[in-house]
C-alpha cells in the first residue's frame, strides 16, 4: 500500500460488506475548517448539499456558525428545514408538483427562511398566485445564465425579468444566482479571468437595478472552481460543496485548494477471470458512471489498474500476468466524482481512528420524497 492508503486503511475491513461508501468525519472537519479560512466572513457562506445529503455533515456546518444553506432537490430542501438552519436557497425553478411541494414545506417549517429560482415571468406569474392562494410570500432569486447554457435568464435580459417581479403581489425580488459551472480551467489565471469577465455582467445589471430603486439584493455566486475567486468578492455569497469530501477529480483539476478526500469506495475482488484479470464488485451502480471507464474511479493500492469493462455490478480490470491479487482482496477507491456516488448509496460508514465504528450518516437526500 502507497502511505496515502495506509492513511486510510481500515483495521477491520473484513467486516464492511461491499461496494461500500466509507466516510472520515475527521478529514470532513478538517476541510470545513480550509474552507473557514478561506473567506473573510462565514456569513458569506452558503454551501450546497448535493455532495453529502446528510443531516450529519449538515450538522456539522452548523457547529462552525453557518447557517445559510443552497441545495437542487426539494428532498435536500425538507432535510435542511428538519436540521432547522436559518436560510435554504433551492437552486432551482420549481414548477409544477416541486412548487406546490415547495409551498407545503415553507408552511410546515416557519422558522426556516426559504427561496427559490426564477428565470420567467410566466412562472413567477403562477408562484404569485399560487402563494397568494396559500396567504405567504415567496422569496426569489433571479436565476442568471453567465455562460453555463442550462437555465437562466442572460444577465442583459434580466433587468426587465427584475422589473415585472417586482410588480407581482406576494413576490419578493431577494436575490441574484450565478452558478459558473462552465469555468473549470485548470490554470488559476485564466480562471480567474474567465470568471471575472462573467461576472462583469452581473456587475452592471446590479448597477442598472440601483438606479431603478433596486437596492441591497443577495447575490449568490459559484461552485467549487470558481470559489477562490468569488471568496474575494466582499458582497457575495459562496457556495462551494464538493469541499466536505472532496474527490479525485477535483484534487487534480484545482490543487490551489486543499481540501483532502473524505469518502471513498470500498470494493473487494469476486473472481479471477483469466491471468491478467481480476474482477470487483463494483459496477456502474456503485459509482458515478458519467464519465469514461478509467475515469471514474481511482485506486490508491493499485493505481496502474488497466480498466477493461463495468457492467450493472461488476468492474473488470487488467493487471500484469505476474500480479499477486486473490478473491477477496480489498480494493480503497478515490471517486473521480463524488457527488453522484454518494447518492447510490443509502449510507456512508463512519471510520473513526482506522476503525469501522458502526455509526453510518445517511444519505436522506437521495430520495425524492423524505416525508412530504
Amino acid at each position: 500500500m502507497s502511505n496515502k492508503t495506509i492513511e486510510y486503511n481500515i483495521k477491520n475491513i473484513e467486516t464492511l460488506d461491499t461496494p461500500a461508501l466509507v466516510v472520515f468525519p475527521s478529514i470532513v472537519k478538517q476541510n470545513i475548517q480550509k474552507l473557514l479560512a478561506s473567506i473573510d466572513d462565514v456569513n458569506r457562506l452558503r454551501p450546497h448539499i448535493k455532495t453529502h445529503k446528510t443531516k450529519d455533515v449538515t450538522k456539522l456546518l452548523q457547529e462552525v456558525g453557518i447557517q445559510k444553506f443552497k441545495c437542487a432537490t426539494i428532498a435536500e430542501t425538507e432535510l435542511l428545514a428538519t436540521c432547522e438552519v436559518e436560510d435554504v436557497l433551492l437552486a432551482y425553478q420549481p414548477v409544477g408538483a416541486k412548487l406546490l411541494r415547495l409551498i407545503d414545506i415553507i408552511k410546515h417549517f416557519p422558522k426556516t427562511h426559504f427561496a427559490c429560482l426564477v428565470d420567467s415571468v410566466a412562472v413567477g406569474e403562477v408562484m404569485s398566485k399560487i402563494a397568494l392562494e396559500n396567504q405567504l410570500t415567496l422569496s426569489l432569486y433571479i436565476d442568471l445564465n453567465v455562460g453555463m447554457n442550462r437555465t437562466g435568464i442572460v444577465p442583459e435580459k434580466a433587468f426587465d425579468l427584475a422589473i415585472a417581479l417586482q410588480k407581482l403581489p406576494t413576490i419578493k425580488l431577494e436575490g441574484l444566482h450565478i452558478y459558473d459551472g462552465h469555468i473549470r480551467d485548470f490554470d488559476l489565471e485564466i480562471r480567474t479571468k474567465n470568471c471575472n469577465t462573467a461576472f462583469q455582467a452581473v456587475e452592471n445589471l446590479v448597477e442598472k437595478l440601483k438606479e431603478e430603486g433596486i437596492q441591497n439584493l443577495n447575490i449568490v455566486a459559484g461552485g467549487t472552481p470558481t470559489f477562490p475567486i468569488h471568496a474575494q468578492r466582499t458582497t457575495v455569497e459562496c457556495s462551494p460543496g464538493t469541499f466536505v469530501y472532496w474527490d479525485k477529480g477535483y484534487q487534480d483539476a484545482y490543487p490551489e485548494q486543499d481540501f483532502e478526500t473524505a469518502a471513498l469506495v470500498i470494493s473487494r475482488v469476486i473472481s479471477l477471470p483469466d491471468k491478467d484479470k481480476i474482477c470487483l464488485d463494483l459496477g456502474h451502480k456503485s459509482v458515478a458512471a458519467e464519465n469514461p471507464l478509467d475515469k471514474r474511479i481511482f485506486f490508491l493500492n493499485a493505481p496502474d489498474a488497466i480498466f477493461i469493462g463495468q457492467s450493472e455490478e461488476h468492474l473488470v480490470l487488467g493487471f500484469p500476468e505476474n500480479h499477486t491479487y486473490q478473491i477477496g482482496d480489498v480494493f480503497y477507491g478515490l471517486p473521480i466524482h463524488i457527488c453522484p456516488t454518494c447518492a447510490l448509496y443509502e449510507r456512508a460508514n463512519v471510520i473513526e481512528n482506522e476503525v469501522l465504528t458502526g455509526e453510518q450518516w445517511k444519505t436522506i437526500a437521495r430520495d425524492r420524497f423524505i416525508s412530504m
